[in-house]
């Protein structure tokens, strides 16, 4: 039988830009280090993210051992603080949910202000902002950074050739920022797992994912298109959503690295339903 392996693993330091390809990386309380620890918001403390501002894709992020260095078509590097200590405390809206972020730097929003065309402002998210998951698919314990609700989203490679054999496409897996990669399975294995293993860390998987109009932006260009929403909402829709891999909360801290073994060690059924 074919081994499941972690394949694959992704950052996002901040909300919404392009990610980070690693071969090693530790898990902290809020998911994956530094992971989606900035964001961008508007004037009224709202997240901005591609659905609003498709440009945002075209800004690179990268990390070095003390600093945030974000470059984009036509600009100058941005070298940033790892660990902002100081700042205007903003309370930023991301859906729901409230949290006590810090304003970087006049310097970063000027910088995003000019790339993105639009007024707005870098936060960052200090370690004392505790942001917890809804209560609904989590434990008190479980906490999240900036993401949209969950500390890691986890897709198989399969799943991901399954769709573009239907669309006739090669989409990149990078459109659907995944946090974990898993080879080794069959094409939407990943629906009926709820508790797993990968290298020292368990997981569970409490719900699919919904996708929005993202996965519709070319990373490369900023440009939208139908697919792979159309293919999705043909194949995955259900209560009125599309959906392409699983939310998952992970149980401790510790280091995942590529190669890592995955073990399936709870399933149930298919979510969303087949």
């Amino acid at each position: 039988m074919t081994s499941l392996v972690l394949s694959d693993l992704y950052i996002y330091p901040v909300k919404s830009l392009a990610g980070i390809r690693l071969s090693s990386w530790p898990v902290v309380e809020t998911g994956f280090e530094y992971d989606r620890k900035w964001m961008l918001v508007d004037s009224e403390q709202q997240f901005l993210s591609q659905r609003r501002l498709p440009r945002m894709v075209l800004i690179k992020t990268a990390l070095t051992e003390t600093r945030l260095i974000l470059s984009a078509p036509g600009m100058d590097n941005l070298s940033l603080e790892l660990e902002p200590r100081t700042g205007d405390i903003i309370n930023s809206t991301i859906w729901h949910d409230q949290v006590d972020t810090l304003a970087v730097s006049a310097e970063a929003d000027e910088w995003f202000s000019r790339f993105l065309h639009t007024n707005c402002r870098l936060v960052y998210q200090p370690d004392t902002a505790i942001r917890p998951v809804n209560p609904g698919f989590a434990k008190p314990e479980d906490q999240t950074a900036l993401s949209d609700g969950f500390p890691f989203l986890l897709v198989s490679e399969n799943s991901l050739a399954a769709l573009n054999k239907a669309m006739q496409l090669n989409l990149s897996m990078t459109r659907f920022r995944p946090n974990l990669v898993v080879s080794g399975c069959k094409s939407f294995a990943e629906d009926t797992w709820r508790e797993i293993t990968i290298g020292p860390i368990g997981f569970r998987l409490p719900k699919p994912c919904s996708r929005c109009s993202v996965p519709a932006i070319d990373p490369e260009t900023a440009e939208t298109g139908k697919e792979p929403l159309t293919t999705l909402n043909r194949l995955r829709k259900w209560q009125n959503k599309v959906y392409f891999g699983q939310n998952a909360l992970h149980n401790q801290c510790g280091v995942l690295s590529v190669g890592d073994n995955v073990q399936i060690n709870v399933t149930g059924l298919h979510q969303p339903p087949v």
